[in-house]
């Protein structure tokens, strides 16, 4: 098999055999993947989703376009790659900001975590706008129920915001008209089975959250607050504030940032 043929040539001059050459063909191939993955974000910031494109890659990295599909066979392989990393970064930044502080202290808990999302989005505009922006043209993601894990984590992350706020939350959304059915079978079957007991409603309180948070980090995002305000920050954090009210809890004891 030559480079042009599904390995890059560096992989090639060390074929041979032994262990060492295996670790070090399976090194060089894992730091060529993350120079593809570099690339293809490289391309994105510049000229969005649609601009990542195999042979656009190859030709940044100087390589042939047989070499690069012996990585990623198809864009929507590299694409999907590239999703499930930014939602495991989205989900470690929002684990680690929420996880640090007590249980005890639902409103922390929840700014934390805003602070933590806003942070990592304009850290990382072109995951959030991967991500979280206009559907990939033409991609075609894996099968129905082959999310990312990471999803999965910001998801129930989003969840325990709720469940750990809910005592408080109970006495002013509990009268919302939610049945489990209101929501996707699967979500629905995770929150009952890892949060037994907890309503319905309080699934919507925790998409609620969501909505807040996403809402105002979209249009700074997307630059549509630049022209109505020179504090987004500081006009984020008062939506968060009132959030927080609206869930019956104290924003000023909050332990979070």
């Amino acid at each position: 098999m030559t480079a042009g043929e599904g390995v890059t040539a560096g992989e090639a001059v060390e074929s041979g055999g032994g262990t060492g050459t295996r670790g070090r063909r399976a090194r060089l191939r894992a730091e060529t993947t993350a120079e593809i993955k570099e690339v293809a974000l490289g391309l994105m910031a510049s000229g969005g989703p649609d601009a990542i494109a195999l042979r656009a890659i190859a030709r940044e990295m100087g390589m042939t376009a047989n070499a690069i599909y012996g990585y990623f066979a198809t864009r929507d392989d590299l694409i999907t790659a590239l999703i499930g990393d930014v939602y495991a970064s989205l989900a470690d930044a929002v684990d680690s900001a929420w996880g640090a502080v007590p249980g005890e202290d639902p409103a922390g808990r929840i700014l934390a975590w805003a602070c933590a999302f806003r942070d990592w989005a304009l850290a990382d505009s072109g995951g959030f706008r991967l991500i979280y922006g206009a559907p990939v043209s033409g991609y075609r993601p894996p099968a129905e129920g082959a999310a990312p894990d990471a999803e999965h984590r910001v998801c129930a992350g989003l969840t325990r915001l709720a469940a750990d706020a809910w005592t408080e939350a109970e006495p002013l959304h509990a009268g919302g008209d939610f049945q489990w059915s209101d929501f996707d079978p699967k979500l629905a079957g995770e929150v009952r089975e890892e949060f037994p007991g907890l309503p319905p409603a309080a699934v919507a309180v925790a998409l609620r959250i969501w909505g807040h948070l996403h809402g105002l980090v979209s249009l700074e995002i997307y630059g549509h607050l630049l022209s109505q305000t020179v504090s987004p920050g500081k006009l984020y954090r008062e939506e968060i504030a009132q959030l927080i009210r609206s869930l019956g809890l104290n924003p000023a004891a909050a332990s979070g940032r």
